[in-house]
Order: structure tokens, then C-alpha cells, then sequence
């Protein structure tokens, strides 16, 4: 089974991911971190991509498809959560592509729906939780930056909403219930 998760930053997705990798055995494959790993692998491909980001350029939308390509072509486990990738209506078409190359379905595209503002206070009061406990914060993880990147999911991410549910492919799920009920909202989609 292949999903994308799709949701403003701070949603969710990245607990979600991890929770349907660890109870249905799915690959989550993260842009970032398929980057950061490719980036040090000393493949062809992680040259080009360590000299782009050296360059404090953007890794273009067919490095990240080949990245995935190669993904798609090992060990499928219990499928593939897209985890921050597609972000772009061009994006999207390249993986329906990919996938139609690979005989690989896009079996759901769940949103985790959240209320812009209560995300905000969320994520402000997660940090400052973690401050007063001595861990790490998240260098973005306060109002203003928070707002930035709602902005650019917005204008760059959401219209993959209208996309997805054009094609009957989006689902939706309350993203700022607790955390369980949210992981039984996507188990209830995954199983029907």
C-alpha cells in the first residue's frame, strides 16, 4: 500500500509516518532525509546532490524522483508513505508517473486537517515545553517562522488537496485530535 500525507507543517505527519512504520512495516520516505542520506552516499547521485546543496541551490524535481526511483525499486515492505514530497501540482504528476512506470498504485492521500490557529499555539507551546524541560527546539518552531512556512504550504502545497480529491483519491482526517485517535482515523482509511 503507498500513501502521501499531506498537512501544513507541524500537522503531524512525521508521528503518523513513524507509527504506520512501525505497525504495518511502510517505508517512510522523507525528501529531507532521502537527501541528507544521498548526499553522503558518494553515489553519482549523492554528488550532484551534495554539490547542489553546497550551493545552497534547491535539488530539482528529477533528482528527487530519481531518488525515489531508486527506493521503489528494493525492498517494498508493507508499501511507501510519501512524507513531504509531492509539494507541487508538477511534483504530483511526476510521481503518478513514476508510479504507473513502476505498476505501483497511489492507494490513498490522506490530509491531516488542522485549524491554522490552534496549530500555531501548538507548536509554540510544544517548544516552550521543551525549553523549560532542557531538550532541543526546533530553530522554526516559534509564531513567525511557523507562519512563513503555513504561507508556502498554502500557496505552493494546498492546491494538491484539490487535486488528489479531483482523482477520489483524498481523504481527510482531523489532525489536532489526540494523537491515537488520529492513528485510528488513518487505520480506519487504510483498512476500508
Amino acid at each position: 500500500m503507498n500513501i502521501i500525507l499531506l498537512g501544513p507543517p507541524g500537522a503531524g505527519k512525521g508521528t503518523q509516518a513513524g507509527h504506520l512504520v512501525e505497525t504495518r512495516d511502510m517505508i517512510q520516505l522523507s525528501t529531507g532525509d532521502m537527501l541528507r542520506a544521498a548526499r553522503t552516499s558518494g553515489t553519482e547521485m549523492g554528488k550532484k546532490v551534495a554539490a547542489i546543496m553546497d550551493a545552497g541551490e534547491l535539488v530539482t524535481d528529477e533528482i528527487v524522483i530519481g531518488l525515489i526511483r531508486e527506493k521503489l525499486e528494493g525492498d517494498k515492505k508493507g508499501g511507501f508513505i510519501f512524507d513531504g514530497f509531492p509539494r507541487t501540482l508538477a511534483q504530483a504528476d511526476a510521481l503518478a508517473g513514476l508510479l504507473d512506470e513502476k505498476n505501483e498504485t497511489l492507494d490513498a492521500v490522506i490530509e491531516l486537517q488542522v485549524d491554522d490557529e490552534v496549530l500555531v499555539d501548538r507548536i509554540v507551546g510544544r517548544a516552550e515545553e521543551a525549553r523549560k524541560a532542557g531538550q532541543p527546539v526546533r530553530a522554526d518552531d516559534n509564531a513567525e517562522s511557523l507562519k512563513i512556512r503555513l504561507m508556502e504550504y498554502y500557496k505552493k502545497t494546498s492546491p494538491l488537496i484539490g487535486y488528489y480529491y479531483a482523482k477520489g483519491q483524498l481523504k481527510s482526517v482531523d489532525g489536532l485530535g489526540e494523537i491515537a485517535a488520529v492513528q485510528t482515523a488513518i487505520a480506519g482509511i487504510l483498512d476500508s
